[in-house]
């Protein structure tokens, strides 16, 4: 882009053109050049941070390692940048030292989270979701009432989903969502089953499933907790506070790997 802006600059020169035109034109390509400059800073996750992470990955051959000690790197230009900003607003110039802190906190964040996904999908990657699960789920009758099931199950357990079944079956699912939509003077003469949604792909997962898979559904759908079943019957709970959990524990075990 710099270049045809560049050559954009020289023929509007060359034709004579407004000075507005030929300042826009020439403002555009030097903008590119710094940006492609800052982008090769070998620091992660810019450009030439993944270059500098490759080059490490190829010294010594472990990936989070490198991503690790790239990671490292573009934590501290982010730092930098943001001390550079805080310094800048405080010698007069307060815009341009409130950018260079926000680009700084950026670089600084998405350096850290380039890591834990690297350490997510090595930790995670190919494993089935009845590694992780929660075998013998809590599971409420259809017959229940409302208010038993508040009292014990919801306020006893604190989950906010529940699988209702009808002889070991998987039947819908009930959320303290639905619950609170039904008038509190009726709860106890409203059944589970009468308020309960269809389980979808949304809150379900196969046991064979990729626990990824499962972590991606959990994102789009913001839900923390998903139904294991198979062959129509409920057999586990996969929770996002488990895999956290797991996650917490693996680095704190191999970090030094």
């Amino acid at each position: 882009m710099a270049l045809v802006f560049f050559a954009g600059y020289a023929a509007a020169v060359f034709a004579n053109a407004p000075p507005s035109v030929t300042g826009v034109v020439g403002f555009i390509g030097s903008t590119n050049v710094m940006l492609g400059v800052f982008n090769l800073i070998p620091a992660f996750p810019l450009d030439g941070g993944r270059v500098l992470r490759s080059l490490l990955w190829m010294r010594s051959g472990n990936v989070r390692a490198a991503t690790r000690w790239a990671s490292q790197t573009g934590s501290a230009l982010g730092l930098i940048l943001a001390f550079a900003g805080i310094i800048q607003a405080f010698t007069g110039n307060v815009i341009g030292g409130l950018w260079w802190f926000l680009i700084g906190m950026f670089i600084r964040n998405a350096a850290l989270m380039s890591y834990q996904q690297v350490v997510l999908r090595q930790a995670l990657e190919g494993e089935p979701v009845r590694r992780f699960m929660k075998a013998d789920p809590v599971t409420v009758s259809r017959s229940l009432s409302v208010e038993e099931v508040v009292n014990d199950y919801v306020y006893r357990y604190h989950h906010k989903l529940y699988p209702v079944v009808d002889d070991g079956r998987l039947v819908g699912c009930v959320t303290t969502r639905k619950i609170r939509d039904v008038p509190r003077e009726e709860w106890n003469r409203t059944t589970v089953g009468a308020i309960a949604s269809a389980c979808s792909e949304a809150n379900t997962v196969s046991p064979d499933s990729d626990v990824l898979d499962a972590l991606r559904r959990m994102n789009q759908n913001r839900s923390s907790r998903l139904i294991v079943v198979s062959d129509g019957r409920p057999v586990g709970i996969l929770s996002l506070q488990d895999l956290l959990r797991f996650l917490s524990l693996k680095i704190e075990l191999e970090e030094t790997r």
